[in-house]
This record gives C-alpha cells, structure tokens and sequence, in this order.
C-alpha cells in the first residue's frame, strides 16, 4: 500500500475512528470556542466574519491611498500596507541604492508627509489599520496622523509586525544590531500599551520566513521562538504579562496542505493559551485567547498557468474560514510576476467574500472540531511544534544562535529542500511538474500579470526638495536626540522617534542615528553622511 504523508511528513492514515484519539479530554484538550485552551476558537461567537483585506501598497504614498480607498469601495473591512524594499531596510529614496526599486514591491514612506498622503481620507478611527513597515516608524507616522485629525491614539486599532529574530537572515535587512532591534520592538509594544491600548503592536509574522519553504512546525516553532524571547524581555522590564499579551496577535502563512493548515492554527491557539496561562501566568482570558491573521502562500502560487493561482487562493481561504481566523488575505494570482494588480486585488477580495456569503461554512464554529482525523492531526502538529520549541531552546541562548548564524543556515537548508521536492516531484506543482501546457498555449490571465511596474523615479527629487526646506536646526536637534536617547538603555526610543518624525525628520536618518548610537555606521552601504555632518 502506497503511503502517504503531509507536508512535515506526518504519516496519514486511510482511516480514522476513536481509537486515534482515545486520550482525548474534551474539556482539557478541545472545549466551546471561546473558553481555554480556545482550540475551537478564540471566541463563542458563530458569526462567522474575519476581517477581509488585501495586502496593498505601490508606487507613491498618494497612488497607494487611491489603492485603499478602491478596495474600501469594494468592501475591504481593513487595509494592510506593505512598504517597498527601501522602505523596509529604512532607507530614504534618495539613498544612491533605493532608486531602481522605489515603488516597485510596496509603496515608499520615509517622512511624516508620506503617512498623511497614506491615509489622506481613510476613516482610522472605524478601520483596522496593519502595516508590513518597520514598526516604530509605522507606529510613529499612524499615531501623529491620528493626532493631527484629532482623532484619540486609544482608538486605533490594527498591527504592526515584529521581526527582531529572522528577518535580517530570511527577508529585509535594516542593517541593525540585534540588540537595537530587540529593544525597538520591546519599547514599542510598550509605548502601544500606554498610548494605543487597542493596537496589536505584537504581530508575530511567521508567514515571510515559512515562505523559505519551511513546513508547518518549523514555521510555528520559530514564531514561539521569538514570541517568548520578547515576552520574557518585556517582562524583566516589570511589565505585567496581561498588560500587553492580550494585544499579541500571529500572522501565519497558509499552504496547499488543507486539513494540515487548519490543525496548525487549532494548535497554535492551544499552545499559547498554555503558555501563557502555565509559564508566563496569564489570569485575562484575553491573554490566552490569540488572535490568528493570515496570508496565503505566495510560495505556493507559480508564474505558469497562473489562472491556477486562484483555485490555490481559493481553497487555502477555505481553510481559513473553517479554522477560525480573525483576519485573512489572499495572495494575488500575479504574485509570481508584480504587486497586485486591481485585477487580482479584486480577485484575492471577492474569493473571500463568496466564501464567507454563499458557502455557508461560517455559521459554524470550528465545523471540523471531533473529526477523528482533525483532532488526532491537531495533537500530532502541537506535539512536533513544541518538541522542536524545547530542541532549539535546549542549545542555548537564541540571541546566541541567530548571531552564530543557525537560523540563516537552517532557512538556507529549506529553501534548498524545498527546491528539490519540486525538481524531483515529491511535491507536486500543477503547471510546473506536473500537467504543463506549452507556452505558446499558457497565455490566459498572462497579460495582467506580465504588466510592469516602473520604479518612482519622481520620489528621489521630492525627498531631496523636502529636505532642503526643512528647518536644519530643528532637525539637527531631533536627530541628536535620537542618537542621545538611544545611548540610554532606559529610555523607550518611540518618544524621540515621535518628537524627531513630527520635526520633519526621515525614516533613514533616524534608522543612521540610532545605528551610530550602537556603534554601528550611520549608512550601512557607506554611501552617505548623517544629516547632521561629519564630526558627530
């Protein structure tokens, strides 16, 4: 008999009955949605609606507020922003570097200006608001709008992702020291539990590093990983666990293996509940309960055939509705090519809506909780998530490892693992080895995805005339106390960063100050000099 596995190699049966899980407590393990361990879901109610959005950004900041404002139209109920390469390595587009890529995988924010053309019109105090952007800038430039149409920070809801571990080895370097990273992503989910008590300022993002092509417990494993190592910082700095972990919130990634993807998020709602309440001491429910976001795997999505992208979309949503997420957002079916297009921004919104509208698969909480098949999937996932927890744990010191290079070595060993399950066809890839239709035939949906997307050249004069305007005392100040700040261990940099964003200071030269104040250049490519000249 042929045998079959999942994508982490999970050995499945033809069959289940009782037997597979015969230790099953169902007040222990399962429970109603709503009450610990919230396998079933953080919340009794069956309403069934998570928030749809797609993930938005291109070009200018006006160009992408003209973006959101479509999909508001459409009936997109949050927006999530993603910035360009620069933006997200915190450079300004006048860096020598930025030019050949302003605009062309996200949308370019660097100023306090940015962020108003951003959100020009957008009701920030009805919506969610989420950003793939650095986060104490993305936080900075959302809390000065807020103010400024006076609109209170308490109001504000949406999140920010937090990526101090893995993404300088699997995604966008800002060229900073780990402990200038860590202590940026602890200061501001301290300033959010004081200034935006509603904002998940915590966003865990497994999805960018389980694109290297890591299954489903590695990518859980690395996300505990790093939760728990920022948890235990804000905790040693007197912070109460339920001051701010009920504002933690988990972005995951969502592949092609259906039922493995829905076990994965019944498990990792257990796992933290557990964690929290039994190591960190949790006593809110709202602490245990985590809210789950996700996107659809790009990695899964193919440049052939793409029109096959959006059953792929279609189905990963599926499983998302059926385990319970509190947001979603599909991947595009041009991803292999561009930021989306309206086309498939469209697409990516409507296959959410006809899901949650004519399926009928919402007005059921956790309709899949019992399955003999579910269940015993969902312990197995929990049990290979928290083993390899406690394996990398039990070699020491995480921020030791990720300076040894561990982490950037074991995302190199999957991607190429990943590569060979394609090239070999353990890993079946319809249009790619499997099912292949000649180019010549492979044209449907070809001409949206294959449309370009020209840098904004236009971004680099405007940044360098909005610097020329400025105040230079003023600046020069902010900067300077930018850089005295973060000399002062005690000190959360989000308030300098506010006062120095609100001057008229940019997203790089903050980034330069804070980097020379841990010893580190102000330009990482050495191309140029700290705005407040040399002898500093």
């Amino acid at each position: 008999m042929t045998e079959h596995f999942t994508r982490s190699k999970i050995a499945l049966k033809q069959l289940y009955t009782p037997k597979d899980i015969k230790d099953l407590d169902y007040r222990k393990h399962l429970n109603a949605p709503g009450f610990y361990p919230y396998t079933r879901g953080r919340s009794a109610d069956t309403g069934g609606v998570w928030i749809q959005r797609e993930l938005s950004g291109e070009g200018e900041p006006l160009r992408s507020n003209e973006q959101l404002k479509y999909l508001i139209e459409k009936g997109q109920m949050g927006i999530d922003v993603i910035g360009d390469s620069p933006t997200m390595a915190c450079l300004d587009p006048d860096h020598p570097f930025a030019a050949n890529a302003i605009g062309t995988q996200g949308v370019s924010l660097c100023c306090l200006q940015d962020y108003k053309e951003l959100y020009k019109d957008i009701p920030l105090e009805y919506i969610t608001v989420s950003s793939s952007v650095p986060a104490p800038f993305a936080i900075a430039g959302l809390y000065l709008v807020a103010k400024e149409n006076d609109i209170s920070p308490h109001k504000l809801r949406g999140s920010v992702i937090q990526a101090p571990f893995y993404a300088e080895d699997c995604g966008y370097s800002m060229h900073m020291p780990f402990p200038l990273r860590l202590r940026l992503t602890t200061d501001s989910i301290e300033f959010c539990s004081k200034e935006m008590p509603k904002f998940h300022s915590f966003l865990e993002d497994t999805y960018f590093f389980s694109e290297a092509g890591l299954h489903v417990a590695e990518e859980m494993a690395l996300g505990f990983i790093e939760i728990r190592h920022v948890v235990r910082n804000l905790l040693k700095r007197g912070l109460d666990i339920d001051n701010f972990a009920s504002r933690i919130a988990i972005l995951v990634n969502c592949g092609m293996d259906f039922f493995e993807e829905i076990a994965k998020i019944r498990a990792t709602r257990r796992l933290f509940a557990k964690m929290m309440k039994e190591e960190f001491g949790a006593k809110d429910p709202r602490s245990m309960a985590v809210v789950i976001t996700s996107h659809t795997s790009g990695l899964s999505l193919t440049a052939q055939q793409p029109f096959n992208n959006i059953v792929r979309g279609a189905i990963q949503t599926l499983a998302l509705a059926l385990a319970g997420v509190q947001a979603a957002e599909v991947s595009a079916f041009d991803e292999a090519y561009r930021t989306p297009s309206p086309e498939s921004h469209l697409v990516g919104l409507k296959t959410q809506q006809v899901i949650h509208l004519e399926s009928n698969v919402t007005k059921v909480a956790d309709p899949l909780g019992g399955s003999y098949f579910m269940e015993s999937l969902t312990d197995e996932v929990e049990k290979r998530i928290w083993n390899m927890v406690m394996e990398i744990e039990a070699m020491g010191n995480a921020v030791e490892l990720s300076g040894k290079g561990w982490f950037k070595k074991f995302f190199g060993d999957t991607i190429e693992r990943y590569a060979k399950q394609i090239s070999n066809g353990d890993l079946l890839k319809v249009g790619v080895n499997v099912h292949q239709i000649p180019d010549k035939e492979d044209t449907l949906l070809k001409d949206v995805a294959e449309g370009k997307i020209e840098p904004c050249w236009e971004r680099i004069e405007k940044i360098k005339d909005f610097k020329k305007g400025r105040d230079q005392k003023r600046i020069i100040d902010a900067l300077r106390g930018i850089y005295e700040k973060a000399k002062v261990e005690s000190e959360n940099l989000m308030y300098p960063i506010i006062r120095a964003t609100k001057a008229g200071a940019t997203m790089g030269e903050i980034a330069g100050m804070m980097r020379m104040a841990y010893g580190s250049p102000y330009d990482p490519y050495g191309k140029i000099e700290s705005a407040v000249g040399k002898g500093f």
